[in-house]
């Protein structure tokens, strides 16, 4: 018999996020160490937080915004809009870049996560390298 934990999430659940950090590939290492312990302006992320059926990469949860990394494997799938909207349609915002751009652009990126966290980009994006996805919740102004 397991021991009780103070999770309210299914031992499945956290089994799974725990082996998709494992995994992570080397854009989610350089990514995370500027997002953990509060690094970028004091918002804290978490890593692989399941979100109804999904993972997101990252997530800031007081800001409900969510940043995915893609490989071109990603490019135009219909899995992620499908994702995209279920997030949206439940509060979070959704940010997604290359992970090729993570790794040569680090800063960039890190600044463009902070516009979104500070309200400057606000509506949606959608060009080669970025795509942003406001909630359709939230009316960030």
């Amino acid at each position: 018999m397991e021991a009780p934990t103070r999770s309210r999430r299914k031992p499945v659940t956290t089994l799974r996020a725990r082996s998709l950090r494992d995994a992570g590939n080397h854009a989610e290492g350089r990514l995370w160490l500027e997002l953990k312990d509060r690094r970028l302006n004091g918002h804290k992320f978490v890593r692989q937080y399941p979100i109804g059926p999904y993972f997101a990469d990252f997530l800031c949860r007081s800001a409900k915004l969510v940043v995915e990394l893609d490989g071109s494997q990603h490019e135009g799938n219909a899995y992620d809009l499908k994702r995209n909207e279920f997030m949206n349609t439940n509060g979070y915002s959704v940010i997604r870049f290359w992970s090729a751009d993570v790794l040569r652009e680090t800063e960039s990126v890190c600044d463009t996560i902070l516009a979104a966290l500070e309200g400057r980009l606000v509506s949606q994006v959608k060009s080669f390298d970025l795509q942003y996805f406001p909630s359709s919740l939230s009316a960030r102004s």
